[in-house]
């Protein structure tokens, strides 16, 4: 595991969120992105610097990071380019680590029932394949560092109906679907939600559970010489 917290680069990054928080841990945090508007929308944070790169070509020289991070990305990704990168620029001994969370988990049966069958049901042709990966927790992805095993996380917080259809309406799938068929299902959605919230204002816990595979790269010792008999 890395010895330092000097230089963590976290790919992918969209507007920086796993990156700020890196860098309350990192003297110093990269975050790229393919995106230019992604990386024009980052939000500033002393110690982050945000830069317009493609994951699996950084620019940072060879082995000089102590930590590789791609959160709820790995997904779009080039996992065998991606991972060859995180090898270069990794300090030996650094680590790695990919995490994405699952469907949302409302707290009340009614509401999950709602949801679930308009995620899985009304948009469900919507989502891309890669999706699945998400899912699967990246079990299926080829992981070719010594792997550690991850504790369990739980992404929750408490939102109101409208912050809750606010996030429903950012899911990718939901998009597509909107744009082919116009937004009276989402309505319908919220409507259906409303029924069963109560207090529109009031909030519910959701729940998301995230799935993080996590390693590093070895550090090679020099093997030892071993010495040959001299025969006469």
């Amino acid at each position: 595991m890395p010895r330092f917290r000097r230089v963590a680069l976290d790919c992918a990054t969209g507007n920086g969120q796993a990156a700020r928080g890196l860098s309350a841990h990192f003297d110093r945090v990269v975050a790229t992105d393919a995106s230019p508007e992604q990386i024009a929308r980052a939000e500033p944070r002393p110690g982050v610097e945000y830069r317009v790169a493609r994951a699996n070509d950084s620019g940072l020289p060879d082995q000089s990071v102590d930590l590789v991070t791609v959160a709820q990305a790995l997904h779009w990704l080039d996992p065998e380019e991606f991972f060859a990168e995180a090898k270069r620029v990794l300090d030996p001994g650094g680590a790695i680590a990919v995490w994405a969370y699952a469907d949302p988990v409302l707290d009340a049966a009614e509401l999950q029932e709602i949801l679930h069958r308009f995620n899985h049901g009304t948009i469900e042709a919507y989502w891309l394949p890669e999706r699945k990966l998400v899912l699967d927790g990246y079990a299926a992805v080829l992981f070719p560092f010594d792997e550690v095993p991850a504790p369990k996380f739980m992404l929750t917080r408490e939102c109101t109906l409208e912050e809750l259809i606010g996030y429903v309406r950012t899911w990718s799938a939901t998009a597509r679907f909107v744009a082919e068929h116009g937004t009276a299902e989402v309505e319908r959605l919220e409507s259906e939600l409303a029924r069963y919230w109560g207090d529109p204002s009031g909030r519910h816990r959701v729940d998301a559970p995230i799935f993080l595979r996590a390693g590093y790269l070895p550090v090679l010792r020099p093997q030892s010489a071993v010495s040959v008999p001299i025969r006469n």
